[in-house]
């Protein structure tokens, strides 16, 4: 195959000795299976911001900020300098999160560094050595399906340890590893504490994780970890090894979830109905 002209400086640099086929290409990036040295790793090389299909991606930078006063400023005017200061920001922002919720305890990719636009990680395997695969292309044992749910659950607790929110979680982006889920696709990853729309986030890939493991044990639908861990969170009470219970009375000064709900059921049969048409453009 040809190499892409954006891992050229890799090869050249020697942080890529070969590289061997496309492995996935999503609204943000391609992805690429490399060798370095003996080892097999993934090089995942953005889209540039021109076509990338990422949506209102505004609500995802939302109190992003970077040292540099002046690159600041340039991001908040939207000039040329700005707007490739900001795809920086987000080309860089994966490999922040990897390495902060990998030490939270967040099983995620082993991250090796970002050059040029090109974020080299951990090939990530089943228990046959394979590819792994999405959560979304696999039948979970039903023995599985509670554990699985509740380490999910315990990974989005974690995240929130540390002052993040994944922002797209959902069963297309979770790999199933020989050791268990894997969460994977993290540019849009969003401070907490800076952003007004983490809340609603928290809860769209609460409800996203759980509408997919219900489809296996039912009695997840009636669980609601989204509001226990985001009132926790807001009352400074959360720790990473706490036990959640999936239980959670709404107080009556509080803001009904529904509509939130609502707009998450919307955008999951958005997103499923264009998933549907790549893979009809594909077997075109």
């Amino acid at each position: 195959m040809k190499t892409p002209k954006q891992l050229l400086p890799l090869i050249e640099d020697g942080l890529i000795d070969e590289v061997l086929r496309p492995l996935m290409s999503g609204k943000e990036a391609t992805v690429y299976l490399v060798r370095c040295g003996q080892e097999i790793r993934c090089a995942k090389v953005y889209k540039d911001v021109a076509v990338r299909s990422f949506k209102a991606a505004v609500q995802y930078t939302e109190g992003r900020k970077v040292r540099n006063s002046r690159r600041q400023r340039a991001m908040e005017k939207g000039s040329k300098f700005g707007r490739d200061e900001q795809e920086k920001v987000w080309q860089t922002a994966e490999v922040d999160a990897l390495y902060k919720l990998k030490e939270a305890g967040v099983r995620v990719p082993e991250a090796y560094g970002c050059f040029d636009g090109v974020l080299l990680m951990e090939l990530v395997t089943d228990a046959d050595g394979e590819v792994a695969p999405r959560l979304n292309d696999t039948l979970v044992p039903q023995e599985r399906v509670l554990e699985d749910h509740a380490t999910m659950m315990r990974y989005v607790l974690r995240m929130l340890c540390v002052g993040l929110v994944h922002g797209d979680l959902s069963e297309f982006n979770v790999l199933m590893a020989e050791d268990g889920p894997v969460v994977i696709d993290l540019p849009q990853a969003v401070y907490a504490a800076n952003n007004n729309n983490a809340p609603t986030m928290l809860a769209r890939d609460v409800a996203n994780m759980t509408r997919y493991y219900a489809q296996y044990a039912p009695e997840l639908a009636e669980t609601r970890y989204a509001e226990e861990i985001w009132a926790l969170y807001e009352a400074g009470a959360l720790h990473p090894d706490m036990e959640l219970t999936g239980r959670y009375e709404r107080q009556e000064n509080e803001v009904d979830v529904s509509d939130v709900l609502q707009q998450i059921e919307a955008a999951f049969e958005e997103e499923m109905a264009k998933r549907e048409r790549m893979r009809d453009a594909d077997d075109d």
